[in-house]
């Protein structure tokens, strides 16, 4: 575990950034904002927000930054993605392929906007499974993506009415719900650790 202080850097092209910002300093964490490449330097970790993945393909995929963050992540950065950022993280995307180009970071198939629109936004409690107690936690969806199909390595951390809403796969993160709104900083917290780790 690493001694000196944290930084986690939020992807800032557009979508929930500042909150997700917010919780982390909270925690005590360091948390530039990322918009180019060269703002990865020195980071533990990243995370990229909700927000509306298309646009974020045509501006990350411009200026070079996404192809900057998947190749960090082959080296070991923590990368963590919640809502439309698990939408980035992915290896396919069911229907409109050409609005968004994914990163390739997680052996998955996801859905835009597949539970319904943002009148259809809901909670749920979910229990997180880090391997150790089952640690409840209040999910936020808001037109929220689905995760449709899922590699063999990908490990499930939590469900909801038996879909997959929270996974992982070595130092990969991919949430379709919104932590950042959820009462507790638990998930941050936890990828902070995840982001110590060497």
């Amino acid at each position: 575990m690493a001694s000196t202080p944290s930084r986690i850097g939020v992807v800032a092209l557009q979508g929930d950034f500042a909150v997700h910002r917010e919780r982390l300093r909270k925690l005590g964490v360091s948390a530039p904002l990322v918009r180019e490449p060269q703002d990865i330097t020195g980071l533990d970790g990243i995370i990229i927000p909700g927000g509306e993945s298309s646009t974020m393909t045509r501006l990350g995929w411009e200026n070079g930054l996404w192809a900057e963050v998947r190749e960090r992540a082959g080296r070991g950065l923590a990368v963590m993605g919640t809502c439309a950022g698990v939408i980035m993280l992915a290896s396919e995307i069911i229907g409109e392929p050409e609005e968004v180009r994914p990163l390739g970071l997680l052996d998955i198939a996801v859905q835009r906007n597949a539970y319904g629109s943002q009148v259809d936004s809901f909670e749920s409690e979910l229990t997180l499974d880090f391997g150790d107690t089952g640690i409840a936690f209040r999910g936020v969806f808001i037109r929220a993506p689905k995760i449709c199909r899922m590699g063999n390595r990908v490990e499930v951390i939590a469900r909801h009415g038996g879909d997959p809403v929270f996974v992982s796969h070595r130092r990969v993160w991919g949430l379709t719900f919104h932590p950042e709104l959820a009462p507790t900083l638990e998930v941050h917290r936890r990828f902070v650790r995840l982001a110590r780790e060497s």
